[in-house]
């Protein structure tokens, strides 16, 4: 049987956005994120409908946001399913009730890239999936 599994979204330029704002995160609230994600992303049955609420939610489409929560530190994980795989689209640090409309756009622009670069019929590097998430190197930290 299938599985998923989390990668992140590689920019045209090769940069993993999500990667990079974890990164600079402390090594506590990185291995956080990267526990939630090896936990509600990676691994679940291909068939499996996602998590659900409190967890994650729907934002708009197929548009789905990982709550993460750090002491009083909220952070959202925006992601997008394409087929096995979870693709890791933004995050940020949340500090109002709603969403930030210009971050979900930023999400669904990513993503758009991502499918267009995924399908194109020649693919031009960088590939649009980046390395496998969570890494290594941040757990246990």
């Amino acid at each position: 049987m299938a599985h998923t599994q989390a990668v992140y979204y590689r920019d045209a330029d090769g940069e993993e956005p999500v990667d990079v704002f974890i990164e600079a995160l402390i090594p506590k609230q990185a291995a956080k994120i990267d526990f939630y994600v090896e936990e509600y992303l990676n691994g679940q049955a291909a068939t499996a409908p996602p998590v659900g609420y409190p967890i994650t939610s729907q934002v708009r489409g197929g548009l789905r946001e990982l709550r993460v929560r750090f002491a009083k530190t909220y952070f959202r994980l925006l992601f997008q399913r394409s087929e096995n795989l979870h693709i890791l689209l933004h995050i940020f640090e949340k500090d109002t009730k709603q969403l930030p409309e210009a971050d979900i756009e930023l999400a669904e622009r990513r993503f758009i890239d991502f499918k267009a670069r995924m399908n194109a019929y020649r693919r031009v590097a960088p590939r649009p999936a980046g390395q496998d998430a969570p890494t290594s190197r941040r757990q246990g930290t």
